[in-house]
């Protein structure tokens, strides 16, 4: 039973991780923390672009500060209303994450990178919060996934809410929590909140822990010499003074550049290949008062936002997600597809 002091070897790793990022024991063990917080700590400059490219933003992420937690210790730190991100592993490493972050710093995130003032947190902000969440987790899976070499990790769609931090989902029991400090520009220091459940930690743990092992020394290998003594000399030397005969040099072979979906990938997206979906073709959009529109009748001519001969936008489910042009097909209007936009167009449309 622990009197509440800390080990020699629990003083000497928190020596070794001081700094802009810290670790803090708080009920779990020392060498779980540290692992996790040197790979947390690896993946900050890639999540740091992914928020810039998101806001369109210079932001500056620094930490994080590792600790294991509980809920009733997280709750005295979070802002009274916050936004919670549920972003679930649901395969590699199976179990509770999430990201907690105070309203008014979903806001700021939300504004810049919808480019609108005085942005409320309704459908519209916390699924643009969900995106960002998304890319988030994508950058931290892909690193998982090379350090690991376990190619399953995969996590659920990202789902925010807004609410009081008393009823936010958080895990039970001890459980990792990682403070970072988020710059965006805006003269303010924000407070980012990435919580992990106990047995995603300790699995994620483990297995980084297993692949950085040291392994053992492998015995030195022995060379074909054909050297001999002989007389002061040496035996098996060609004419061209080189020792035994030249290996047989090949070219290196590379792999193709283009990304092929694995066999589960080709699995789960199959699972939803029959569902419907709305696609929608929007020519322009204009914003009128309540007086103008009640004022409209027939033969009235509405002016749009789009030039004449610029593409048109395509929707799924209200989602941009390609542009094209207008053509006649049979009698009936049809659209050609000349454009598919990214992921970053698609936050900023």
């Amino acid at each position: 039973m622990s009197d509440g002091t800390l080990s020699q070897a629990e003083l000497d790793a928190l020596l070794a991780g001081a700094g802009e990022s810290s670790v803090t024991v708080a009920g779990g063990n020392t060498h779980e923390l540290q692992v996790l917080q040197d790979f947390l700590v690896s993946s900050v400059d890639s999540l740091s672009t992914n928020f810039a490219q998101l806001t369109a933003t210079e932001v500056s992420l620094k930490g994080p500060e590792v600790s294991f937690t509980n809920q009733d210790t997280l709750l005295e730190q979070l802002p009274d209303i916050v936004t919670v991100v549920k972003a679930d592993f649901n395969a590699g490493f199976p179990g509770e994450h999430l990201f907690i972050m105070g309203e008014d710093t979903a806001k700021a995130i939300a504004a810049r990178m919808t480019q609108e003032e005085d942005i409320q947190m309704d459908a519209m902000a916390l699924s643009v919060i969900g995106e960002l969440v998304s890319n988030l987790v994508g950058t931290q899976i892909t690193a998982l996934t090379k350090q690991t070499g376990n190619k399953s990790i995969a996590s659920v769609s990202p789902e925010a809410s807004n609410v009081p931090k008393a009823v936010a989902a958080l895990p039970r029991g001890d459980f990792l929590s990682a403070l970072y400090q988020l710059d965006l520009g805006d003269g303010n220091t924000h407070q980012l909140w990435e919580i992990y459940g106990s047995r995603v930690s300790e699995s994620i743990a483990r297995s980084l822990s297993e692949i950085n092992a040291p392994t053992a020394a492998s015995p030195p290998r022995q060379e074909n010499r054909a050297m001999s003594a002989r007389g002061g000399g040496m035996s098996g030397m060609g004419n061209s003074g080189m020792i035994g005969q030249p290996t047989q040099v090949q070219s290196v072979q590379f792999p193709g550049l283009t990304p092929h979906p694995t066999a589960q990938e080709q699995g789960n997206i199959g699972l939803i290949m029959d569902v419907f979906m709305e696609m929608t073709v929007e020519l322009g959009r204009t914003k009128k008062l309540i007086k103008e529109i009640l004022g409209m009748g027939e033969g009235t001519i509405i002016e749009l936002d789009k030039l004449a001969g610029e593409p048109v936008d395509i929707l799924v489910n209200h989602k941009l997600i390609a542009k094209g042009e207008v053509v006649v097909i049979d009698e009936n209007f049809g659209v050609r597809v000349t454009e598919i936009v990214s992921s970053v167009e698609r936050i900023h449309e």
